[in-house]
């Protein structure tokens, strides 16, 4: 009698002890969702873009698609541009930004692919119209439950480091973001060092189309804060925005240099060849140089190897 109430006795501590077990277990798994609930809420961040939309993240993206080539040249230069699933026709720098799936010409995209490869975020653009993200399809990709952080065309170099501030908040690295601007203010400071004695400005054509519709940029463009930045004078910039011009007026302003960013075989020689033009300064003294399209048309993080390269083509002394 005695062995039998022991025995019942030990079941009711073992069933007790069990209890007590899964009890315990049970309030561990609760405090391991409670931390995790606010890990969620530590890392999740909003960020406002230029179509003044606060987007929010729980946790930095790893996947991105990159839909305009500057704010590609902006993720590599930020490090992450390993992230990038998708990308345009024309994100051919760096190097391996032309190995990523392209998805867009830059004008359109293949919104199905882009649901496809489920990014974290699209990084879009945007040129500030008002239903323009319903009419290329951005609205749609939101409706997908895809994230779409919009950035406005850049028309100045300030616009360029608030792209550059922008992206680096987005991925969780501002400071890197905060660096890569002030490398870029450094280095275009170096290059005005050397010009800012300059006691006469060195009058250049810049060619943005060539014959026989030529287009050249006045002011009120990315171009024209480059040629400023530069020091040197743009013979039509007393025209706004990007203008066709003829033959005719080219001669009539004889630039001392000729610039182009046509991407034609060997630019230069072709612009020297042209009949009539014999009479202009830059020709007789065959200062014609070409500068990379994308460098000088890509409001990226390059702009200040823009700036450079038209300060060494109008004062190469300086830069011996």
């Amino acid at each position: 009698m005695k062995k039998m109430f022991k025995l019942q006795w030990l079941s009711v501590l073992m069933l007790a002890l069990v209890l007590v077990g899964c009890g315990a277990k049970e309030d561990t798994n609760k405090e391991t969702v409670s931390k995790e609930d606010q890990q969620v809420e530590k890392t999740s961040y909003k960020v406002k873009d230029d179509r003044g939309v606060e987007v929010e993240f729980t946790a930095v993206p790893k996947t991105i698609v990159s839909l305009q080539p500057s704010n590609t040249e902006i993720l590599f230069s930020l490090g992450v541009g390993d992230k990038i699933v998708g990308a345009t026709e024309y994100d051919t720098y760096p190097e391996e930004a032309q190995k990523i799936e392209r998805v867009s010409d830059s004008t359109k995209f293949n919104s199905e692919r882009i649901l496809a490869l489920k990014p974290d975020v699209v990084i879009a653009y945007t040129t500030g119209g008002k239903d323009e993200e319903n009419l290329n399809g951005l609205k749609g990709l939101e409706d997908a439950g895809i994230k779409v952080f919009a950035i406005q065309s850049a028309e100045s170099f300030d616009d360029v480091y608030g792209d550059i501030e922008q992206i680096a908040t987005v991925m969780g690295i501002k400071d890197k973001g905060d660096k890569l601007n002030e490398d870029i203010k450094a280095k275009i400071a170096d290059v005005q060092a050397k010009v800012k004695d300059v006691k006469k400005q060195k009058s250049i054509y810049l060619e943005i189309s060539p014959k026989p519709s030529i287009y050249t940029a006045g002011s009120g463009t990315f171009q024209q804060e480059i040629l400023d930045t530069a020091n040197v004078k743009n013979v039509f910039d007393e025209l706004q925005g990007w203008k066709p011009v003829s033959e005719e007026d080219v001669i009539a302003k004889n630039p001392e240099v000729i610039l182009t960013t046509v991407n034609v075989k060997d630019p230069a020689a072709e612009i020297l060849s042209r009949d009539g033009w014999n009479s202009i300064t830059a020709i007789q003294n065959k200062a014609v140089y070409y500068i990379d399209t994308d460098i000088s048309n890509r409001p990226g993080p390059r702009i200040s190897e823009a700036v450079e390269l038209i300060a060494k083509a109008a004062y190469p002394e300086l830069f011996k």
